[in-house]
């Protein structure tokens, strides 16, 4: 499918509006685009989170396609078991799917996924079904009231990890998921942001294009968990590009690329400023020194991945008897 806005336009919306949402939050945008960017019917498991709360409360529902609400934990495990039943079905020859594709795609936020999460998705990748996971990372438990979680940052001010006296907020650095989930060894795996809307749709596409496991990593602005005002939501994605704090890449077969090359890479301090969770960080002279910490993994992370790209462009070395 070309992705071209004038063509996009025409199609019709899966995920509609009306829902309850916050004004300025991420993942609605992000799922108008997943969902535009497939072709064939559609298959939702969505663990419980903001998405879920705010879309699919009975008797409401924001998705004009199949959906399951499934727990905290399974997500992954519950579109796996769908995504079985339909190979059982085709093989038996059932009418009903002989001729049908259908993509499946698991929805989890980053507590139903870097943490709660986990081992169903590693489970459900390492036996290679087909389905794509995406995580729609907005950094902390934002539905139960801003706690802390696996993908919250260095220094953020959380409920569960707050600023103060003798806190500068969180104490220790995000896990990297994108990472532990490439580890598997799957077709597929990317970090995307709804700001650079071609580029998370065509990931996407091919993500869903797989013969098997894929996963997005998609990071999704929160303005009430980020203190952030809600109308630069968006530029803060572009913003957290930029920075490299959030780098956009994918990896396609073990293959590392980069998709994003800034022009000028920013400081961190352009990422941390418009966000009130890391205010903290800016008024005690003794808090530099996480603002530093942050620079520092930043960077390193950003030479790391150039190393792995530079690596997969170079040819193997001849073998000599």
């Amino acid at each position: 499918m070309a992705l071209s806005l004038k063509e996009l336009s025409k199609k019709e919306e899966l995920f509609t509006s009306g829902q309850r949402l916050c004004a300025g939050c991420g993942a609605s945008v992000i799922m108008r685009q997943v969902l535009m960017a497939s072709d064939v019917p559609v298959v939702i498991s969505n663990a419980t989170g903001c998405l879920y709360v705010a879309t699919a409360t009975y008797p409401f529902t924001a998705w004009k396609c199949s959906y399951i609400h499934s727990a905290f934990e399974n997500a992954a495990a519950t579109i796996s078991g769908i995504e079985a039943a339909y190979e059982a079905l085709k093989r038996k020859g059932d009418p009903l799917v002989r001729d049908k594709k259908i993509n499946f795609i698991a929805i989890g936020g980053d507590g139903g996924t870097y943490d709660i999460g986990l081992q169903a998705l590693s489970g459900a990748l390492e036996r290679g079904h087909r389905f794509l996971y995406i995580c729609y990372n907005n950094e902390a438990y934002m539905n139960t009231g801003i706690q802390r979680s696996g993908a919250t940052p260095l220094g953020a001010s959380t409920t569960t990890s707050p600023s103060g006296s003798h806190s500068y907020g969180k104490s220790v650095f995000r896990k990297d998921l994108t990472a532990i989930v490439a580890a598997h060894n799957i077709p597929y795996v990317a970090q995307a942001t709804p700001a650079h809307w071609r580029d998370l749709m065509t990931k996407v596409q091919k993500a869903l294009a797989v013969d098997g496991p894929s996963f997005l990593n998609i990071l999704s602005p929160c303005h009430r968990g980020w203190r952030n005002e809600m109308s630069i939501s968006i530029k803060l994605m572009r913003i957290a590009a930029d920075t490299c704090y959030w780098p956009l890449y994918e990896v396609e077969n073990g293959v590392y690329k980069i998709n994003h090359q800034p022009k000028q890479k920013l400081p961190i301090t352009e990422w941390l400023k418009p966000q009130g969770r890391f205010k903290h960080l800016f008024a005690p002279k003794e808090n530099t020194e996480v603002i530093a910490r942050l620079q520092e993994s930043v960077d390193k992370e950003w030479v790391k991945l150039q190393s792995r790209v530079k690596c997969a462009s170079e040819p193997a070395p001849v073998q000599t008897a």
